[in-house]
Protein backbone atom coordinates (compact mmCIF):
# COMPACT_ATOMS: atom_id res chain seq x y z
CA UNK A 1 0.00 0.00 0.00
CA UNK A 2 1.28 3.50 -0.89
CA UNK A 3 1.16 5.43 2.42
CA UNK A 4 1.82 8.44 0.75
CA UNK A 5 -0.60 8.41 -1.63
CA UNK A 6 -3.53 7.19 1.24
CA UNK A 7 -2.49 10.21 3.52
CA UNK A 8 -2.75 12.37 1.25
CA UNK A 9 -5.90 11.72 -0.02
CA UNK A 10 -7.13 11.37 3.80
CA UNK A 11 -5.63 14.92 4.50
CA UNK A 12 -7.61 15.76 1.27
CA UNK A 13 -10.94 14.60 2.90
CA UNK A 14 -11.65 11.91 0.38
CA UNK A 15 -14.20 9.73 2.16
CA UNK A 16 -13.22 6.35 0.67
CA UNK A 17 -9.70 6.95 1.03
CA UNK A 18 -10.59 7.72 4.72
CA UNK A 19 -12.30 4.34 5.22
CA UNK A 20 -9.38 2.63 3.90
CA UNK A 21 -7.65 4.12 6.19
CA UNK A 22 -9.65 3.23 8.87
CA UNK A 23 -9.32 -0.23 7.94
CA UNK A 24 -5.92 -0.21 7.56
CA UNK A 25 -5.01 1.00 11.34
CA UNK A 26 -7.94 -1.65 12.60
CA UNK A 27 -5.75 -4.30 11.04
CA UNK A 28 -3.90 -6.55 13.28
CA UNK A 29 -1.65 -7.94 10.82
CA UNK A 30 2.29 -6.91 11.50
CA UNK A 31 2.67 -5.54 8.09
CA UNK A 32 -0.43 -3.63 8.44
CA UNK A 33 0.26 -2.51 12.14
CA UNK A 34 3.70 -0.73 10.09
CA UNK A 35 1.74 0.86 7.13
CA UNK A 36 -0.61 2.61 9.78
CA UNK A 37 2.03 3.49 11.61
CA UNK A 38 3.92 5.08 8.48
CA UNK A 39 0.48 6.70 7.88
CA UNK A 40 -0.59 8.03 11.14
CA UNK A 41 2.99 10.02 10.98
CA UNK A 42 1.75 11.25 7.77
CA UNK A 43 -1.76 12.39 8.43
CA UNK A 44 -0.34 13.91 11.56
CA UNK A 45 1.81 16.38 9.61
CA UNK A 46 -1.58 18.11 8.42
CA UNK A 47 -1.83 19.45 12.11
CA UNK A 48 -5.64 19.42 12.39
CA UNK A 49 -7.63 19.30 15.42
CA UNK A 50 -11.08 18.62 16.17
CA UNK A 51 -13.91 19.03 18.90
CA UNK A 52 -13.91 14.96 20.22
CA UNK A 53 -16.78 14.63 21.97
CA UNK A 54 -17.88 11.17 23.88
CA UNK A 55 -21.05 9.90 23.95
CA UNK A 56 -22.07 7.13 26.46
CA UNK A 57 -25.43 5.87 27.82
CA UNK A 58 -26.99 2.51 28.61
CA UNK A 59 -28.54 0.59 25.34
CA UNK A 60 -32.02 1.73 24.42
CA UNK A 61 -31.25 5.68 26.26
CA UNK A 62 -31.69 6.91 22.32
CA UNK A 63 -27.68 7.52 21.76
CA UNK A 64 -28.03 7.12 17.99
CA UNK A 65 -30.98 9.52 17.73
CA UNK A 66 -28.93 12.15 19.92
CA UNK A 67 -26.37 11.84 17.48
CA UNK A 68 -28.19 11.90 14.78
CA UNK A 69 -29.94 14.81 15.97
CA UNK A 70 -26.51 16.86 16.84
CA UNK A 71 -25.11 16.33 13.83
CA UNK A 72 -27.56 17.04 11.74
CA UNK A 73 -27.51 20.73 13.51
CA UNK A 74 -24.33 20.53 13.32
CA UNK A 75 -23.69 20.18 9.99
CA UNK A 76 -26.90 22.45 8.76
CA UNK A 77 -24.31 25.34 10.58
CA UNK A 78 -21.94 24.29 7.87
CA UNK A 79 -19.77 22.39 10.16
CA UNK A 80 -18.16 18.63 9.14
CA UNK A 81 -19.50 15.76 11.42
CA UNK A 82 -17.81 12.32 11.72
CA UNK A 83 -18.86 9.69 13.50
CA UNK A 84 -17.00 6.96 15.35
CA UNK A 85 -19.54 3.97 16.82
CA UNK A 86 -18.78 1.20 18.43
CA UNK A 87 -20.76 -1.83 18.22
CA UNK A 88 -19.80 -5.00 20.83
CA UNK A 89 -18.93 -7.94 19.84
CA UNK A 90 -20.28 -11.24 20.25
CA UNK A 91 -18.34 -13.53 22.98
CA UNK A 92 -19.28 -16.33 21.13
CA UNK A 93 -18.52 -15.98 17.63
CA UNK A 94 -16.82 -12.24 17.63
CA UNK A 95 -19.17 -11.11 15.15
CA UNK A 96 -20.58 -7.74 14.84
CA UNK A 97 -23.87 -5.98 13.53
CA UNK A 98 -22.39 -2.90 12.65
CA UNK A 99 -25.84 -1.26 12.51
CA UNK A 100 -25.50 2.36 13.83
CA UNK A 101 -25.48 3.99 9.74
CA UNK A 102 -29.24 2.62 9.42
CA UNK A 103 -30.06 4.22 13.01
CA UNK A 104 -28.89 7.64 11.60
CA UNK A 105 -30.09 7.43 7.92
CA UNK A 106 -30.51 11.05 7.71
CA UNK A 107 -26.93 12.09 9.12
CA UNK A 108 -25.36 9.32 6.95
CA UNK A 109 -26.33 10.83 3.73
CA UNK A 110 -25.56 14.22 4.72
CA UNK A 111 -22.34 15.17 2.76
CA UNK A 112 -20.63 16.61 5.44
CA UNK A 113 -20.96 13.74 7.66
CA UNK A 114 -19.02 10.54 7.79
CA UNK A 115 -20.18 7.64 10.36
CA UNK A 116 -17.87 4.83 11.04
CA UNK A 117 -19.40 1.60 13.01
CA UNK A 118 -16.40 -0.39 14.63
CA UNK A 119 -16.60 -3.76 16.51
CA UNK A 120 -15.18 -3.55 19.85
CA UNK A 121 -14.17 -6.99 19.72
CA UNK A 122 -11.96 -8.04 23.16
CA UNK A 123 -11.57 -4.30 24.12
CA UNK A 124 -13.15 -3.33 27.37
CA UNK A 125 -14.42 0.02 28.40
CA UNK A 126 -16.65 0.94 25.45
CA UNK A 127 -13.99 1.87 22.67
CA UNK A 128 -12.46 -0.41 20.13
CA UNK A 129 -9.00 -0.71 19.76
CA UNK A 130 -7.88 1.38 17.27
CA UNK A 131 -10.20 4.43 18.10
CA UNK A 132 -7.97 6.60 18.93
CA UNK A 133 -6.18 6.47 15.96
CA UNK A 134 -9.85 7.05 13.91
CA UNK A 135 -9.68 9.95 16.03
CA UNK A 136 -7.22 11.19 14.50
CA UNK A 137 -7.46 10.21 10.85
CA UNK A 138 -10.85 12.18 11.12
CA UNK A 139 -8.87 15.18 12.17
CA UNK A 140 -6.70 14.92 9.83
CA UNK A 141 -9.76 14.59 6.69
CA UNK A 142 -10.91 18.16 8.24
CA UNK A 143 -13.65 17.03 10.01
CA UNK A 144 -14.86 19.82 12.80
CA UNK A 145 -16.50 17.58 15.35
CA UNK A 146 -15.85 13.93 15.43
CA UNK A 147 -18.18 11.90 18.38
CA UNK A 148 -17.36 8.88 19.60
CA UNK A 149 -20.42 6.56 20.45
CA UNK A 150 -19.47 3.91 22.91
CA UNK A 151 -20.78 0.23 23.49
CA UNK A 152 -22.67 1.63 26.05
CA UNK A 153 -22.33 -1.08 28.71
CA UNK A 154 -22.65 1.04 32.29
CA UNK A 155 -20.84 2.89 34.73
CA UNK A 156 -17.58 1.26 34.16
CA UNK A 157 -17.37 2.69 30.77
CA UNK A 158 -14.78 5.80 31.26
CA UNK A 159 -12.07 4.60 28.25
CA UNK A 160 -13.43 7.04 25.92
CA UNK A 161 -12.84 9.89 28.71
CA UNK A 162 -9.18 9.30 27.69
CA UNK A 163 -9.29 9.77 23.93
CA UNK A 164 -12.04 12.88 23.75
CA UNK A 165 -12.54 16.61 24.80
CA UNK A 166 -15.82 16.33 26.39
CA UNK A 167 -17.27 13.43 27.27
CA UNK A 168 -21.03 13.21 27.43
CA UNK A 169 -23.48 11.02 29.47
CA UNK A 170 -26.65 10.37 28.35
CA UNK A 171 -29.06 9.03 30.77
CA UNK A 172 -33.36 7.76 30.67
CA UNK A 173 -35.65 9.21 32.97
CA UNK A 174 -36.72 7.41 36.03
CA UNK A 175 -32.94 5.68 35.52
CA UNK A 176 -31.97 6.43 39.04
CA UNK A 177 -32.32 8.65 41.82
CA UNK A 178 -29.99 10.52 43.78
CA UNK A 179 -28.14 7.93 45.25
CA UNK A 180 -27.06 6.90 42.04
CA UNK A 181 -25.65 10.15 40.66
CA UNK A 182 -23.21 10.17 43.54
CA UNK A 183 -21.79 6.56 42.52
CA UNK A 184 -18.17 6.71 41.09
CA UNK A 185 -16.91 5.63 37.74
CA UNK A 186 -18.67 7.26 34.94
CA UNK A 187 -20.33 9.42 37.04
CA UNK A 188 -16.93 11.22 38.01
CA UNK A 189 -15.55 11.29 34.06
CA UNK A 190 -18.84 13.30 32.65
CA UNK A 191 -18.67 16.50 31.93
CA UNK A 192 -22.27 17.02 31.06
CA UNK A 193 -25.43 14.43 31.92
CA UNK A 194 -27.64 14.86 29.37
CA UNK A 195 -31.28 13.31 30.38
CA UNK A 196 -32.72 12.01 27.08
CA UNK A 197 -36.40 11.54 25.90
CA UNK A 198 -37.57 15.09 28.09
CA UNK A 199 -40.91 14.81 26.13
CA UNK A 200 -44.55 14.30 25.99
CA UNK A 201 -45.73 12.25 29.33
CA UNK A 202 -42.05 11.41 29.95
CA UNK A 203 -41.12 14.70 30.96
CA UNK A 204 -41.94 15.44 34.11
CA UNK A 205 -39.94 12.40 35.24
CA UNK A 206 -36.85 13.64 33.23
CA UNK A 207 -36.92 16.73 34.91
CA UNK A 208 -37.17 14.88 38.61
CA UNK A 209 -34.44 12.73 37.15
CA UNK A 210 -32.12 15.59 35.84
CA UNK A 211 -33.04 17.50 39.48
CA UNK A 212 -31.74 13.99 40.95
CA UNK A 213 -28.28 14.17 39.35
CA UNK A 214 -27.86 17.97 39.50
CA UNK A 215 -28.02 17.52 43.35
CA UNK A 216 -25.56 14.75 42.82
CA UNK A 217 -23.40 16.51 40.67
CA UNK A 218 -22.45 18.96 43.75
CA UNK A 219 -21.45 16.09 45.93
CA UNK A 220 -18.62 15.45 43.38
CA UNK A 221 -15.21 17.13 44.37
CA UNK A 222 -14.38 19.78 42.30
CA UNK A 223 -11.56 18.77 39.28
CA UNK A 224 -9.35 21.48 38.11
CA UNK A 225 -10.38 21.33 34.40
CA UNK A 226 -13.56 22.35 34.97
CA UNK A 227 -15.35 25.78 35.26
CA UNK A 228 -17.38 26.92 37.96
CA UNK A 229 -20.75 25.12 37.52
CA UNK A 230 -19.40 22.08 35.54
CA UNK A 231 -20.63 19.56 35.21
CA UNK A 232 -23.60 19.77 34.75
CA UNK A 233 -26.95 18.65 33.94
CA UNK A 234 -29.65 18.99 31.89
CA UNK A 235 -32.35 17.80 29.60
CA UNK A 236 -33.17 17.30 26.16
CA UNK A 237 -35.25 15.40 23.25
CA UNK A 238 -33.26 14.51 20.14
CA UNK A 239 -36.74 13.15 18.74
CA UNK A 240 -38.36 17.15 19.34
CA UNK A 241 -34.77 18.60 18.69
CA UNK A 242 -35.70 19.93 22.05
CA UNK A 243 -32.46 21.34 23.98
CA UNK A 244 -29.90 20.65 21.50
CA UNK A 245 -28.91 24.06 20.68
CA UNK A 246 -28.63 24.72 24.84
CA UNK A 247 -26.61 21.54 25.07
CA UNK A 248 -24.11 22.67 22.35
CA UNK A 249 -23.67 26.02 23.68
CA UNK A 250 -22.60 24.12 26.80
CA UNK A 251 -20.02 22.13 24.93
CA UNK A 252 -18.54 25.22 23.19
CA UNK A 253 -18.08 26.88 26.18
CA UNK A 254 -16.89 24.43 28.31
CA UNK A 255 -13.96 23.84 25.32
CA UNK A 256 -13.53 27.29 25.11
CA UNK A 257 -12.36 27.60 28.54
CA UNK A 258 -10.27 24.87 28.57
CA UNK A 259 -8.53 26.49 25.71
CA UNK A 260 -8.10 29.44 27.68
CA UNK A 261 -7.25 28.17 30.69
CA UNK A 262 -4.27 25.75 28.90
CA UNK A 263 -6.77 22.36 30.44
CA UNK A 264 -6.93 21.28 26.78
CA UNK A 265 -3.75 20.84 25.50
CA UNK A 266 -3.24 19.56 28.99
CA UNK A 267 -5.74 17.24 28.35
CA UNK A 268 -4.64 15.76 25.38
CA UNK A 269 -0.92 15.47 26.88
CA UNK A 270 -1.88 12.93 29.53
CA UNK A 271 -4.07 11.54 27.14
CA UNK A 272 -1.48 10.86 24.77
CA UNK A 273 0.68 9.53 27.71
CA UNK A 274 -2.26 6.88 28.50
CA UNK A 275 -1.98 5.97 25.22
CA UNK A 276 1.28 5.01 24.95
CA UNK A 277 1.74 3.24 28.09
CA UNK A 278 -1.34 1.26 27.08
CA UNK A 279 0.35 0.39 23.63
CA UNK A 280 3.37 -0.72 25.25
CA UNK A 281 1.11 -3.31 27.70
CA UNK A 282 -0.88 -4.23 24.51
CA UNK A 283 2.86 -4.77 23.06
CA UNK A 284 4.04 -7.11 26.08
CA UNK A 285 0.73 -9.53 25.68
CA UNK A 286 1.64 -10.06 22.44
CA UNK A 287 5.10 -10.88 22.77
CA UNK A 288 4.15 -13.07 25.06
CA UNK A 289 1.71 -14.94 22.80
CA UNK A 290 4.35 -14.87 20.43
CA UNK A 291 7.21 -16.20 21.83
CA UNK A 292 7.63 -19.91 21.97
CA UNK A 293 8.92 -20.42 25.77
CA UNK A 294 6.35 -18.58 27.01
CA UNK A 295 3.33 -20.28 25.24
CA UNK A 296 5.37 -23.38 26.18
CA UNK A 297 5.42 -22.26 29.57
CA UNK A 298 1.92 -20.46 29.93
CA UNK A 299 0.80 -24.12 28.29
CA UNK A 300 2.45 -25.95 31.30
CA UNK A 301 1.50 -23.85 33.98
CA UNK A 302 -2.34 -23.63 33.16
CA UNK A 303 -2.87 -27.15 32.82
CA UNK A 304 -1.21 -26.98 36.61
CA UNK A 305 -3.71 -24.45 37.14
CA UNK A 306 -6.62 -26.01 36.16
CA UNK A 307 -6.03 -29.21 38.17
CA UNK A 308 -4.91 -27.21 40.73
CA UNK A 309 -1.37 -28.01 41.65
CA UNK A 310 -0.32 -24.60 41.32
CA UNK A 311 -1.38 -21.07 42.64
CA UNK A 312 -2.75 -18.98 39.80
CA UNK A 313 -0.72 -15.69 41.13
CA UNK A 314 2.20 -17.70 41.37
CA UNK A 315 1.96 -19.66 38.22
CA UNK A 316 1.52 -15.93 36.40
CA UNK A 317 4.92 -14.57 38.20
CA UNK A 318 6.28 -18.20 36.49
CA UNK A 319 5.70 -16.89 33.39
CA UNK A 320 6.62 -13.69 33.56
CA UNK A 321 10.35 -14.65 34.14
CA UNK A 322 10.50 -14.62 30.60
CA UNK A 323 10.72 -11.18 30.26
CA UNK A 324 12.54 -10.50 33.48
CA UNK A 325 15.83 -8.97 32.91
CA UNK A 326 18.88 -11.16 33.46
CA UNK A 327 20.81 -9.76 36.57
CA UNK A 328 24.47 -10.54 36.30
Amino acid sequence: MDTEDLARRVTAGERRALARAITLVESGRADHRAQAAELMGRTAQAGREALRLGLSGTPGVGKSTFIEALGMMLVERGLKVAVLAVDPSSARSGGSILGDKTRMERLARAPSAFIRPSPSQAQLGGVARRTREAVSLCEAAGFDVVIVETVGVGQSETVVAELTDVFLLLLAPAGGDELQGVKRGIMEAADLILVNKADGELKPAAQRTMADYAGALRLLRPRPQDPPGYPKAMCVSAVAGEGLETAWAEITALAEWRRASGHWQARRAAQARHWFEEEVRQGLLRLLAEDPQARARMERLGRAVADGSANPSAAAAEVLEVFRPCRG
